[in-house]
């Protein structure tokens, strides 16, 4: 069926809102925010040499240049854009022995991408088709560490990621999001988490507040909202380089900033591997996960597997996944926006998404700048079709199948990114803090 004109589409009451949406700002890839201070200091900061006691400290940066190109988008029709994503800085740092770990990330997001990245069955935080932009303040985290004989605790404060689910899908292989990321993690929180690791087991246990971020300048609400969501997970490294993670979190509200939306119950399953194989680097990752809403009226399941393999700077990757998202209520002047605040009622359906992604980068140093630059190239082929309710792809769409290419450069700096890195090539594991810190949870050695 042919898809209906746009003019049509944005007048159809189902489909828009009451409230239209401002116009979409254009991206500005060239302009400093005042978060930048965050970690202005810290990049004047020396960085330690190889052996220096400590304390220690370490920086970074890391920005991918991508030009993206999806087809269909809403109406039926073909959208492409040249945009700088995922650009951040990052800060370690260990004193007290090494006892004490802050943790910082600036996301400057709001500023490069701030009506959202085209990317296959994205969708949260009022953005649909689209990425979201995030804070940008993404963590600023402090932990503290102590041992006990074999045994480790840790308490770790401030914003950042809940410990529940998966890694951030920025410490990932591939540029283009999962459709299961507010299924399977948790961020931007206040959060106040205690970790107990006992040979390969780890045990992280959480308060937070359940409110989702609106904007990118937004903090979360600690007055009235903090604590009223709580977290578990299990981290289980039976030998280097193998992780199995198990949890659970109950989280009031996550659409509704006040709390008078639906509460999300929420769990997750994994297990991830960064060993080598035949002698190359080689990383995979297989993930469930299931979010129940509304007491249970709603129920989104997901189930993804991912690997790279790599060799000398070159690197292949593959991701298959298969998500239930909710379809929203969009807003008139936006097809690419949903309708908020989000209640149970601007739901109008369930739409399994099903997307093979594969890509291929190779990476160039220059080792007196500590500079990297990584060319890839990386494509995408989705199905989406109903399950429940009363959207209908192939009306809104014009098909249930999409295509998308990217091209594109990751571009980092200082421990930003390390073009022979198949797991992380960003360098940097994020919302892993104390106990659970990338060193701990996979055989427990030393956060420096």
């Amino acid at each position: 069926m042919d898809p209906p004109a746009r003019a049509v589409h944005l007048s159809v009451p189902t489909l828009g809102a009451s409230h239209p949406e401002p116009p979409i700002r254009r991206s500005r890839i060239v302009r400093i925010h005042p978060a930048v201070l965050a970690l202005a200091g810290a990049l004047a900061v020396p960085l330690p040499a190889a052996g220096q006691a400590r304390p220690w400290a370490s920086v970074g940066a890391h920005a991918i240049l991508a030009y993206t190109r999806n087809d269909p988008v809403p109406f039926g029709e073909t959208a492409a854009e040249l945009k700088l994503v995922q650009p951040m800085l990052f800060g370690r740092a260990g004193v007290l022995g090494g006892r004490l770990v802050l943790v910082g990330t600036v996301n400057l997001e709001g500023e490069t991408m701030p009506d959202g990245e085209l990317s296959l069955g994205a969708w949260g935080e009022g953005y649909v088709d689209r990425r979201h932009p995030h804070t940008y303040v993404h963590e600023a985290m402090a932990s503290l560490t102590d041992r006990l004989g074999p045994t480790a605790l840790s308490l770790s404060l401030g914003k950042g990621f809940v410990p529940f689910g998966t890694d951030d899908p920025m410490s990932r292989p591939t540029l283009r999001y999962p459709v299961n990321h507010h299924l399977s993690q948790v961020l931007e929180r206040w959060v106040a988490a205690a970790g107990l690791a006992i040979g390969p087991a780890t045990l992280e246990a959480a308060l937070f507040n359940g409110d989702e971020p609106e904007r990118p300048g937004q903090w979360p609400r600690l007055g009235g909202r903090f604590g009223d969501s709580q977290s578990l997970r299990l981290l289980l490294a039976p030998i280097a380089g193998v992780e199995l993670q198990g949890s659970h979190a109950q989280v009031r509200s996550p659409e509704h900033r006040p709390g008078a939306g639906t509460d999300q119950f929420k769990w997750s399953l994994s297990a991830r591997w960064d060993r080598p194989l035949a002698g190359h680097p080689a990383y995979g990752l297989v993930e469930w996960a299931r979010t129940s809403e509304a007491d249970g009226f709603f129920i989104f399941r997901s189930l993804l597997a991912e690997g790279a393999w790599g060799w000398g700077p070159g690197r292949l990757y593959y991701r298959f996944e298969r998500t239930e998202r909710p379809e929203e209520e969009r807003t008139t002047a936006n097809p690419f926006r949903s309708q908020r605040p989000h209640l149970e009622n601007s739901i109008l359906g369930i739409t399994r998404w099903t997307i093979h992604t594969a890509g291929v980068s190779r990476g160039f140093v220059a080792p007196g700048l500590r500079a990297r630059i990584t060319p890839f190239v990386e494509g995408s082929y989705a199905t989406a079709r109903p399950t429940l309710g009363v959207f209908d792809p192939q009306a809104w769409y014009g098909g249930e199948t999409f295509w998308a290419l990217s091209v594109g450069l990751r571009l980092g700096w200082g421990d930003g990114g390390d073009p022979r890195a198949v797991a992380s090539p960003n360098g940097h594991r994020m919302g892993r803090y104390g106990v659970a810190a990338a060193g701990d949870a996979m055989g427990h050695h030393s956060q420096h």
